[in-house]
């Protein structure tokens, strides 16, 4: 029975197979997002940037300059300084000094660089998560030097410190100080420290004379033989149980 308003058999809905259309907010968004090497960008707050981008996002080479008048020359990743880099200051005399020369990983000094301070100090060596940590070389403004081991920004591990008269230290170092087994070298008195020290004491340990015939500023007098019976075994008991207080105290 067909109806009169009706059909017997109904005809399929055919969905349209043509291009299908992207939102035009979508490719708004793709275009207002800045990609490539573009010139350079300023911000309101002084800020601005000449170099590559990537989904809006500094990504690749690129040169920084704030509001302050610090530069930031180097690579980039996600809009963080990542890779390797040059970050400079204005020198007050309309020029620019460096401040840190190296790698860096997410905006902060990581892997190998240079740093430089006030009064000509400088530290070469390995960084972690903007500190030092690694190996790693400081010079002083006052002519001395450290070379060693550093964790957490301090002297920590083995290490040498020279003075600028050449007397140095080579031994173990413990949150920035001397702590556990190391020996001193007074060249300039021809005389030499081996024991233990504690918080950069020499606690524990024996003074000889070392180079003192050929020494700048030698000693008026040798340092006489020890006449300790058995004075070796009374030392090393005295640094055994110092190691041991130490080892409590600082995990050395």
């Amino acid at each position: 029975r067909v109806l009169a308003y009706g059909c017997k058999y109904a005809m399929p809905f055919l969905k349209s197979q043509g291009e299908k259309f992207e939102p035009l907010w979508k490719e708004w968004d793709v275009k207002a997002n800045k990609s490539g090497l573009l010139n350079t960008v300023y911000w309101v707050n002084g800020n601005q940037y000449a170099g590559v981008w990537e989904l809006n996002k500094k990504n690749g080479k690129g040169t920084q300059k704030w509001k302050n008048g610090a530069i930031y020359d180097g690579d980039w990743k996600d809009d963080k300084m990542h890779g390797f880099g040059t970050l400079s200051i204005p020198d007050g005399k309309d020029g620019y000094k460096r401040l840190y020369a190296g790698g860096w990983k997410t905006g902060k000094r990581h892997g190998y660089g240079t740093q430089f301070y006030p009064d000509n100090e400088t530290y070469e060596g390995e960084w972690y998560q903007d500190k030092r940590s690694g190996w790693g070389r400081h010079y002083y403004a006052d002519g001395s030097v450290y070379e060693g081991e550093w964790y957490d920004d301090k002297r920590h591990g083995k290490g040498m410190f020279r003075l600028s008269n050449d007397n140095r230290y080579e031994g173990q170092w413990l949150e920035d100080k001397k702590n556990g087994p190391g020996c001193f070298y007074y060249l300039d008195k021809g005389q030499l420290y081996e024991g233990v020290w504690k918080d950069d004491i020499p606690t524990c340990g024996q003074m000889t004379d070392y180079g003192r015939q050929s020494a700048p500023a030698p000693t008026p007098y040798p340092i006489t033989e020890l006449k300790l019976q058995d004075g070796d075994s009374v030392l090393a008991d005295a640094t055994e149980k110092l190691l041991d207080q130490l080892v409590q105290t600082h995990g050395i």
